[in-house]
This record gives C-alpha cells, sequence and structure tokens, in this order.
C-alpha cells in the first residue's frame, strides 16, 4: 500500500498519512500539491507545517500568560518584546525587596510577580483565572523563567495587560547584575509519557499527534495510535488518591474517590469516536485561507470502547433531582487536573440516552496517562474538547465554564470575520459536531495476489482495481445513512458499502467505516467521498463558504489525488 508522509517543522518522527492535498482537476485554493504518484514507492513531500497567528489575546488573557496555559505555545508566531513598557517614568517608582515579593505567594492574600525588575500585584486575577490553580506556580517569584518556556507569551499585547497591574520596582539591592535572580524552572513535561513513533506529531510541547493511517483502517483504533490533543502537560495522577468531588447549585459538595464510583455505581460501556474540533484544519487552510491553530489533517479522530460509570448516576446520587432539574442549572462544568476546563448543557449530562461517562477504562483496559488516567469525562456525540480528562470537579452551574477552551477556543464564525472581528461572547461553543468523512485508504488491488483476489470475488471484480477505505461520522448520535463518493471529482457518483461493527451505546456515537472497490479503469484523477447522516445532513462541496479563521469543524467533501501505476 502507498501512503502520504508528513514533513514536519519539529524534528518529530515522519509518519504515514493519507490526508495530501490533492491537485484533482479543478484548482480551488490558493496552494494545491500533485496527486499521488502510485508508480513511487514514496510519498511527495508536503508543504511544511503553518505556524498560525495567535488572536488577540482580551483583557483576561493575562491569566494565561502567567500561568503558562495559553494553547500551541510551541508553534505559536509571537511578538517578542524586550520587556513591559516602563510606567510611571515621570515619578520615582515604589521599591520592594525580594523577600517582600516573596511573602506575596500562595498563601497570601495578595499575591504579587515579577517581571523583569518590575513588580506586579495580580490578586484580583486570581478568583477568575480559566486555567485555575496554575497561576499559582508564578506567584511570589518572578514569572520570566516560565515565559522562557511558554514563549507566546513574549508579544506586547500581553505586556501591555501586565501592565495595568503594575505596582513598582525591584529594590536595586537585590539586582544582581542589574537583574533579578532567576532560578531555573522544573520542566514541566519531565514526566509525559512515552508515546508511539508512529503517530504524526504537530507539537512535542505540549504533545499533539494525529492517528497514523493504519490507525484510522480499523473499526477500534488502538490505544497506542489513539489521536493525542493536549493543552499542557501530562500530570501526574494516582489511582488510590484520586478524588472527583461534585459540587451543586448551593454549594453543598460529595466526594468520590475511584473505587468509590466503581463500588457503587453500575459499569457501563459505550463505543464512541472523539474528534478535536480542529480536525481536517489543514484542509481548510489549503482549500481556502489561512487558519489559525494546529495544521490537523485527517487523523485528529480515533474511535474506541469506554467503560466508567454514568454521570446521572452520580449526579443523582450527589443529591440532584435528575428528573425534575431546578430551572436554574442550565449547565455542567467540568475541571480537570491540569487545570483544563469545559462544560455541557445539562440536558446532555442527564440524558438517559445521552451515555454521558465518568471514565476509567479504554478498550478494556485503564486509561493510559495521555487519555485521562485514572478518570476522565466522556460526553459521545460532541466535540472532544468537552471530554474533559484528569478530571477533578464537577459543577452545576446557571453558566456555561469560564474556561478560555469553552468561551473562546473552540467556536466558529463567519468567513467575513477575522480575528480582530471576533465577538466570542456572540458565538455559541460548539457541542454536537456536523457531518464528517474522509478517505484513509487507497490502494491499487491485483487478482493475481491472493488476498486482493478474495476481495475482488466479495465485488465480483476479476481485473485490477482500486480499493477505497475511509470514516465517516456524525455528532449528536445520529447515524450514517449513506457514503457517496467519486472516482471523477464529483461528476458521477457511486455509494460505498457500510462496514458492519459491533458498537455500544444508546445511540451511533461511533464512526462507521467504508468500503467502495471500483476497476481501475474507471478511475480518474481524483477521489471524493462525502456522507450523508440519518437527519439528511451532508458535507458542503466546497471550503470557502465554510470558512472560518480558527479552521474549526472542517467538514467538506473530502479529495484525495490519484495516478495510475504504468503498466
Amino acid at each position: 500500500m502507498n501512503s502520504f508522509r508528513t514533513i514536519l517543522r519539529s524534528s518529530a518522527i515522519k509518519p504515514k498519512s493519507i490526508f495530501k492535498t490533492p491537485d484533482c482537476l479543478i484548482p480551488r485554493g490558493p496552494r494545491h500539491q500533485q496527486p499521488f504518484d502510485f508508480s513511487s514507492s514514496k510519498a511527495q513531500p508536503r508543504n511544511p507545517l503553518s505556524r498560525w497567528q495567535p488572536k488577540r489575546v482580551a483583557a483576561s488573557a493575562f491569566a494565561f500568560a502567567v500561568s503558562a496555559v495559553l494553547v500551541n505555545f510551541s508553534y505559536a508566531q509571537t511578538v517578542h518584546a524586550e520587556s513591559p513598557p516602563d510606567t510611571n517614568s515621570q515619578t520615582q517608582s515604589p521599591r520592594f525587596r525580594l523577600d517582600e515579593v516573596r511573602r506575596h505567594g500562595r498563601d497570601a492574600e495578595e499575591k504579587w510577580i515579577t517581571k523583569g525588575n518590575k513588580v506586579y500585584n495580580i490578586t484580583d486575577w486570581i478568583p477568575g483565572h480559566p486555567g485555575g490553580e496554575v497561576i499559582l506556580r508564578a506567584v511570589g517569584g518572578p514569572v520570566d523563567q516560565y515565559w522562557n518556556i511558554f514563549t507566546i507569551h513574549k508579544k506586547q499585547e500581553v505586556y501591555d495587560i501586565l501592565d495595568t497591574f503594575y505596582i513598582g520596582d525591584v529594590d536595586p539591592q537585590d539586582l544582581v547584575d542589574g537583574k533579578v535572580p532567576v532560578e531555573q524552572l522544573a520542566d514541566p513535561f519531565k514526566n509525559d509519557p512515552k508515546r508511539d513513533e508512529r503517530l504524526i506529531v504537530h507539537s512535542a510541547r505540549p504533545f499533539n499527534a494525529e492517528t497514523p493511517e493504519e490507525g484510522l483502517n480499523a473499526f477500534i483504533t488502538p490505544d497506542d495510535l489513539f489521536y493525542v490533543r493536549q493543552h499542557m502537560w501530562v500530570p501526574e495522577v494516582f489511582e488510590d488518591s484520586h478524588k472527583l468531588v461534585v459540587e451543586l447549585e448551593d454549594g453543598q459538595e460529595k466526594e468520590y474517590s475511584l473505587q468509590d464510583l466503581k463500588k457503587k455505581f453500575k459499569e457501563h460501556s459505550i463505543t464512541a469516536t472523539l474528534q478535536c474540533s480542529g480536525n481536517r484544519r489543514k484542509h481548510m487552510t489549503d482549500e481556502s485561507r489561512s487558519t489559525n491553530g494546529l495544521q490537523w489533517e485527517g487523523g485528529a479522530i480515533s474511535n474506541a470502547e469506554w467503560a466508567g460509570v454514568r454521570l446521572r448516576d452520580v449526579l443523582k446520587d450527589a443529591g440532584v433531582q435528575i428528573d425534575d432539574l431546578p430551572s436554574e442549572i442550565k449547565h455542567v462544568q467540568f475541571e480537570g487536573a491540569e487545570a483544563y476546563g469545559a462544560s455541557i448543557p445539562i440536558e446532555k449530562a442527564v440524558d438517559q440516552f445521552g451515555d454521558v461517562l465518568l471514565a476509567y477504562k479504554m478498550n478494556g483496559k485503564p486509561l493510559a496517562p495521555d487519555h485521562g488516567y485514572p478518570l476522565r469525562l466522556l460526553a459521545p456525540g460532541n466535540v472532544a474538547a468537552r471530554s474533559v480528562k484528569w478530571i477533578t470537579r464537577v459543577r452545576l452551574s446557571d453558566e456555561e465554564s469560564t474556561s478560555q477552551w469553552q468561551r473562546r477556543d473552540y467556536k466558529c464564525f463567519g468567513p467575513n470575520i477575522g480575528s480582530q472581528q471576533a465577538d466570542w461572547d456572540s458565538a455559541p461553543a460548539i457541542q454536537e459536531t456536523p457531518v464528517q468523512s474522509a478517505i484513509t485508504s487507497l490502494r491499487d488491488v491485483t487478482p493475481h495476489s491472493t488476498q486482493d483476489s478474495k476481495l475482488l470475488q466479495v465485488y465480483g471484480l476479476e481485473e485490477d482495481s482500486i480499493a477505497v477505505e475511509g470514516y465517516s461520522y456524525a455528532g449528536g448520535g445520529r447515524r450514517i445513512i449513506r457514503v457517496d463518493v467519486s472516482a471523477d471529482d464529483g461528476r458521477t457518483w457511486h455509494q460505498a458499502e457500510l462496514l458492519p461493527d459491533k458498537a455500544k451505546g444508546a445511540k451511533a456515537w461511533a464512526w462507521s467505516r467504508w468500503r467502495w472497490v471500483l476497476p481501475r479503469q474507471q478511475a480518474g484523477r481524483c477521489f471524493v467521498v462525502k456522507a450523508v447522516d440519518e437527519a439528511y445532513n451532508t458535507q458542503p462541496g466546497e471550503y470557502e463558504p465554510n470558512y472560518n479563521f480558527r479552521g474549526n469543524l472542517t467538514s467538506s467533501w473530502h479529495r484525495v489525488g490519484y495516478r495510475a501505476k504504468p503498466s
């Protein structure tokens, strides 16, 4: 089988990927590549990953600067200012000894930090910090060493926000060679797990990688090939000491250990697909315009069998009247051990057919560290960003999560709106996802091969042919009812076979694999796929009408170029 390879800016491994943008027959975007040449055993190189231009940081973004929880820091294109702007240049600023700064640390009423030789009081930002208590790592000392790791924060707009909290300067008596002494910061990623070299890596710190072709060509994705999406480091958590706190709307709390959950509640299993909102973002970039974010191709999606206890059962045990909900409860918020936060509507959380789990198993084994060990939320049918890993707290609320990842990152805007014009409060957070499909395998088959001949017999073919396979999926538990495929860039269409599976769950939470085999002589230069779900939603043909600057929910027809082997 021939396949495509990814060339990355980093020194990461370069495994296989079929998701190469084809030239096909009709130009559709500003950048195009040649179709894959099946006569060669080597894939043609692709353009390197595009770096994304981070969105303008709003007033609350300072919190992310000091806590290092802004996403995609390792590949962000930033403006590196020399230092925060000078303040009170006309008058003598107050001076503070470093001992006094240290006294305003984690346990103090007021929290201070230094940046360069300046002192800032960030107390007012602590309670509403979207990154939770991670911000407390920096208080009582210099933030410089954090910013040396998380370089996205070294830009003028962040300095401008930081300047609003300026209270004075470090006393010159404490400076060494004119600078505040800075200790070397321990590497927060040093305990990250070892990953499979076949994953297609897009960033190493935090680690983000998509599933390679071999993992996409099976109904159940192997654990070690399941795509990985991290916003920060993998936290160190342990099953024996891990606790889950359920906080009710009146502030009352109930705590559960993992053993409590396993002993007290019935275990449920479902088969569910998780898909990043940015899956296929690079296709939108290639076929329309530049997008902000990791340039995922078609592998930021995977499928597994999950086991755990139902969230609705735990909420009921904690005192929630799930069959007669108070009108003020609108959302259920979730917090992870690494400070990630998200929420889902209460209706989804307590739906007896919604299958929302507090999951502790994946494919029959304990969760892997990259996937939430020892406990994670699993909200099937919703974008994966809502399935919080390493979950520590469940909170009932009248509002959705205040985190960056709920209020800003995972939203869409019209094709005419850029990052500077986006009104984040006007757009709802992504929950259910649209219908999706992609080609994951395109290979020549011949009757001269014993294995291929068996496949050809199934389809009544005796000549050289092409086998095309892929996935199809719809959010909200909507079943895929049809997959349409074309071998001539959409001029004529055929229906693919939906492959049987043994998915579990109240609804269709798992992807549907499909296959189409056709005589090679019928193939043109471009294969296309689109899926239809049970509500007759289907995928749009072009990218530009559905363009959004974040590149979220890319779901236009997937095209893969083809060039026949020379006879």
